[in-house]
């Protein structure tokens, strides 16, 4: 059975990667899966509920990416720009989360703008605990860490995407020789 849920999930994966989340039907999802309407039911109780648990997933392979960017014996910043690049890069070169963002912006669907504050929220979290960690440490300032991690994903989120519509792309090292300048020289004891 669990293969066969899997299947519905890649199926569905590839059609609102393909279609949109509105444009996507069961019956497309059906036929991409090569199973019956019915057997999606069995699994999943409606396109939103199918949609939640890919959502998850992507989640998770965020969480992942987040987590394995940090490494010990780098410095707190270091660690910081490596995650949120590397998860915003992620984002950027998967295809569902392109789409997600895509057709957030264009047709505010209900569902799929869940789905982006979902992402925003997993990486916001994520900034979040690093800058806790850092002030426990004593490696930064005593800081609001809610204003300080959205400030961090915005800034990051111009300079990887919105930056590049209207200039050649910054690279990695680029963006974090920026991101040492305009937000870590601020949060140094």
């Amino acid at each position: 059975m669990i293969d066969r849920k899997k299947n519905i999930m890649e199926a569905a994966a590839q059609s609102f990667t393909l279609y949109g989340y509105k444009a996507t039907t069961m019956d497309q999802v059906a036929k991409i899966a090569n199973v019956g309407k019915g057997t999606i039911y069995t699994f999943f109780e409606n396109k939103e509920d199918l949609f939640r648990e890919i959502v998850e997933d992507l989640v998770k392979q965020i969480r992942s990416v987040a987590a394995n960017s940090i490494k010990e014996e780098r410095r707190f910043n270091e660690n910081l720009h490596a995650a949120i690049y590397n998860v915003l890069d992620f984002r950027k070169s998967h295809q569902l989360a392109i789409k997600i963002a895509q057709e957030g912006r264009e047709l505010n669907t209900p569902a799929v703008l869940e789905a982006s504050k979902t992402l925003e929220t997993v990486v916001l979290t994520f900034i979040k605990q690093q800058l806790q960690k850092a002030i426990i440490r004593s490696e930064i300032k005593p800081i609001n860490v809610d204003i300080t991690a959205y400030l961090m994903l915005k800034v990051y989120i111009s300079l990887v995407f919105d930056w590049e519509l209207e200039h050649p792309p910054l690279s990695k090292d680029e963006i974090a020789g920026l991101f040492e300048t305009i937000l870590m020289d601020g949060l140094r004891k």
